[in-house]
């Protein structure tokens, strides 16, 4: 290219970056740029919450008129802040690669409590501007209390050091392109599968004129495909739902490693509604949009019943959640749990680098033992449930495998690949399936310790409700002792292991992604 380009951007010091970001990939492939810094609705009204500024694109439009005008000859943008239908005369000609989508929790350390979910104290204040945060953050902790927050990333955590707030939320890759030093602060990362980020959040897109096609030609030579493919999905499903960036809707698509594709979605009235959540899996992107917005079209009927096996708090996530759509519950564990040892060693302690737990149990009966643990010794838990259980202890998991899928197998390879060649303590079950175990690397040390029992129930009550929910083998063993699956009658298991002994029986079951209550909402809003 024969022509010096030139680069429109705002000028927060986020956006120089990514638009630096830009030139330095262009010049990589020979192309010369400079900025032109721009100042957009966005940037100068900085009293009014985004949700109350006038029609979209308010951190755009000023960037996009400049475009048309022929004043610069592309824009960069953080791709999440754009309506997802271009201007007539403009298009996106590439997206970057996609930053981490996860969003941070930035807590004052006065106000720090890891025995809560996401170490806020209760009744912290927490400052966002974003409907959808809102939404699903009050779903995980009903106790917040939200103030709107607005300015620079700088700005934000200055009013954070300030104490106008107990925690901030803003988004991992903001923070992470700019190398922010938070160590002032407790950090508590949110993955994109548990508070599901908005479309496109953490991709740049860099927008020309339609009537440029030199220039469309050059940049696809800096063009992420693959990030492109998954989040069209994302922003087709904000198309679909004619929702702005400020809408209470989160989606989040990305690639398997088998070259599957799979997608999160949760959708709230406003930012106080219990938001619904969807999961799908699919092995192309095409028609993933459709049947999303399909799965949440107001005729659809959800199950009127649910049987589950376990206690069921009604202020617990899944409480709530059953209880906004007015489904009857039938909670009730169908075993029961005895110890089988009354102390524990502590040299066995002090030899363990990891203790890691399979479930919520092992965690109660393990600290019932008033253990020794040394401030060394690291946690694995095998998902949000137990890093839930583990909080209640005063101690926050160092790995967990809520993000790696629902079959242990695959969790039991990363942690295998985490601790080769240290010691893991094991407390389990009697009886239990020795996944962890088996995959650990003969390099690795490995004490493996029953510390309970589960015994059966007899004679158990037959259910009519329209979705049985098991959350063990064990439960399923004792359910099918005395009784049989009505037609009609829908499963969902908790865990690959208890799906594995319904498989066995001939019957079909919905797997959710995650062993927990959020991933249980996702399966049976996904049932109708």
């Amino acid at each position: 290219m024969d022509r010096k380009l030139v680069i429109g951007t705002r000028g927060s010091q986020l956006a120089l970056w990514q638009a630096n970001f830009i030139k330095d990939r262009l010049a990589e492939i020979g192309v010369s740029s400079e900025l032109k810094i721009i100042k957009t609705q966005g940037d100068i009204i900085q009293h009014l919450r985004l949700d109350k500024l006038e029609g979209k694109g308010f951190f755009t439009k000023e960037l996009e008129e400049e475009l048309l005008n022929g004043q610069i000859d592309l824009a960069v943008h953080s791709h999440k802040d754009l309506p997802t239908v271009n201007p007539p005369g403009l298009i996106i000609a590439a997206v970057s690669d996609r930053e981490d989508p996860s969003e941070l929790i930035i807590v004052h350390k006065d106000c720090v409590d890891i025995k809560k979910r996401l170490s806020l104290k209760h009744n912290a204040t927490v400052g966002t501007s974003s409907n959808r945060r809102k939404a699903q953050l009050l779903s995980l902790r009903p106790d917040l209390e939200f103030t709107d927050l607005r300015g620079n990333l700088q700005t934000r955590l200055q009013k954070l050091v300030d104490e106008q707030y107990d925690a901030i939320v803003l988004a991992k890759a903001g923070i992470a392109r700019l190398d922010m030093d938070l160590s002032a602060f407790h950090i508590e990362e949110i993955p994109p599968i548990e508070v599901v980020p908005a479309p496109a959040q953490g991709v740049l897109a860099v927008q020309i004129r339609e009537s440029d096609p030199e220039l469309f030609a050059i940049l696809q030579k800096i063009n992420d495909e693959e990030v492109a493919k998954t989040i069209a999905v994302e922003r087709k499903v904000l198309n679909m739902f004619e929702a702005g960036c400020h809408a209470p809707l989160g989606c989040y698509c990305r690639k398997t490693s088998d070259g599957k594709y799979e997608a999160w979605t949760s959708i709230a009235e406003d930012n106080e509604d219990f938001p619904d959540r969807f999961y799908l899996q699919s092995d192309t992107t095409e028609g993933m949009a459709e049947t999303i917005f399909a799965k949440y079209q107001k005729d659809r009927k959800l199950p009127s019943s649910v049987f589950i096996t376990r206690d069921l708090d009604e202020n617990s996530y899944l409480g709530r959640y059953l209880a906004k759509h007015q489904i009857q519950v039938d909670a009730r564990s169908l075993i029961r749990i005895y110890p089988t040892i009354n102390n524990l060693d502590s040299f066995i302690l002090k030899r363990a680098d990891w203790i890691f737990f399979n479930s919520k149990n092992a965690i109660d009966h393990f600290f019932k033992l008033e253990p020794l643990i040394l401030k060394k010794t690291k946690i694995a838990v095998l998902g949000r449930g137990s890093e839930d259980a583990l909080r209640k202890y005063d101690r926050v998991a160092d790995f967990s495998g809520d993000n790696l899928g629902i079959k242990t197998e695959d969790i039991a390879k990363e942690f295998a690949k985490l601790v080769d060649g240290q010691t893991v303590f094991i407390p389990r079950a009697k009886d239990s399936l020795m996944s962890i175990q088996n995959a650990l690397t003969p390099e690795t040390q490995v004490i493996d310790m029953p510390i309970y029992e589960t015994v059966l129930e007899e004679n158990v009550d037959k259910t009519n409700a329209e979705v049985l929910i098991f959350t063990s083998p064990s439960n399923v063993e004792a359910y099918f002792q005395e009784n049989l699956i009505d037609p009609g009658q829908k499963i969902i298991c908790i865990g690959y292991s208890t799906a594995k002994v319904i498989e066995a029986m001939g019957l079909p079951y919905t797997l959710p992604f995650t062993p927990d209550e959020i991933g249980l909402s996702e399966a049976i809003f996904g049932l109708a």
